[in-house]
């Protein structure tokens, strides 16, 4: 089972929905940045569940504990290790699905694979071990903060309904004024009314989050194997839930003709960039200095209170499943902080490897 990502930077993530705790080793971090529990918990805090009626009701503070990696309130060099314990797991929930796999989640999979699995929650397949891409993510943002680099998510379409597009400063402010995480305060309001609609009919819904990256030096990613793109892309299409990842226009470029499509390079303000931003800032698999903007496809929460078909492995046989336990109607809210965590993942081993940054000491 592959639980570690990067080449340089590395993050190993552990742990399980209803074990005793979660977490990540974050390995390849320079001496000398400045990083507190706090940094990581601030992080943690937009993930956490029980925040909203548009989130799981499951309480967990979700309290990040460093054990190593940190000396005087720096990183020495060493692996970063920071743990979260589980508190309110209510396992009795899952004690019917042993021996029938739920809809749409890894069950079945997991257990022809694996055969000894895991059921409660979902076990090491439950989106609650996305923890530890937070705390990777939230030390790969410290470090990319030398580099004047920012990085959002942001909710950019639940349903049908679609946000508009705004500016990045504008979308960096709006997130956190609504439980939704949308860019747009308006748009936000209905995509709230759409959520809690679904829930009342025992149902939910998936969306599109949008991350955008900015500051980008250029040069970042290689051009064969270790293009920046297919790291992103592999990065993010391995979060749960998520079946599809687009790179600035992404499909829809596909309906376009190249000179509708191409990113003319200009000179502005003596700075070399281009007239648009369609290749979402990285073109032959290095970036270009514009900002890498990415989309994932985030389908609906699969775990909902509706009496749907499985089947029974032990006998068999067809049978109905009603799952029962707390889930979120809509996972897009609390999926943005570990969208924003994984890119910022990618792109601080992107800079480490292409020497921006001494992979040793700042």
């Amino acid at each position: 089972m592959t639980n570690t990502t990067g080449k340089i930077f590395k993050v190993t993530s552990f742990g399980a929905s209803h074990g005793k705790a979660i977490g990540a080793v974050v390995d390849g971090c320079p001496a000398n940045l400045e990083l507190s529990k706090e940094d990581i918990q601030k992080e943690l805090d937009k993930r956490k569940p029980g925040t909203s009626n548009l989130t799981s009701p499951r309480k967990e503070e979700d309290e990040v504990e460093i054990l190593s990696g940190i000396f005087n309130s720096k990183t020495d060099g060493t692996p970063i290790t920071a743990i979260v314990f589980n508190k309110d797991q209510h396992s009795k929930d899952y004690s019917a699905l042993k021996n029938t796999p739920r809809p749409s989640h890894g069950d079945y999979g997991w257990i022809e694979k694996y055969g000894n699995y895991d059921y409660n929650g979902g076990g090491r397949g439950s989106g609650r071990i996305t923890i530890g891409h937070v705390i990777g993510g939230a030390i790969a943002k410290k470090l990319l903060k030398t580099q004047n680099i920012k990085i959002i998510s942001h909710v950019k379409q639940i349903g049908d309904i679609i946000a508009p597009d705004n500016d990045f400063k504008i979308i960096e402010e709006n997130i956190s004024k609504n439980p939704v995480r949308c860019g747009d305060l308006d748009t936000s309001k209905e995509m709230e009314e759409l959520i809690l609609k679904t829930k009342q009919n025992n149902d939910s819904i998936g969306g599109v989050v949008e991350t955008i990256a900015i500051n980008i030096p250029p040069g970042l990613g290689e051009p064969v194997f270790g293009k920046l793109d297919a790291d992103l892309a592999q990065i993010l299409m391995g979060i749960g839930s998520v079946k599809g990842v687009e790179i600035g226009l992404g499909f829809e470029i596909s309906n376009k003709l190249a000179s509708e499509s191409n990113d003319e390079m200009i000179i502005e303000n003596n700075k070399i960039k281009t007239s648009s931003n369609n290749s979402g800032g990285i073109v032959g698999g290095i970036s270009n200095g514009m900002p890498i903007v990415s989309r994932i496809a985030v389908k609906a929460t699969p775990s909902i209170s509706k009496t749907q078909n499985t089947i029974d492995l032990e006998k068999k046989e067809n049978c109905k499943i009603k799952i029962e336990g707390r889930h979120d109607p809509c996972i897009c809210p609390r999926i943005t902080s570990v969208a924003e965590s994984s890119t910022a993942i990618v792109l601080a081993d992107h800079i480490l490897r292409s020497g921006y940054i001494n992979p040793n000491k700042l």
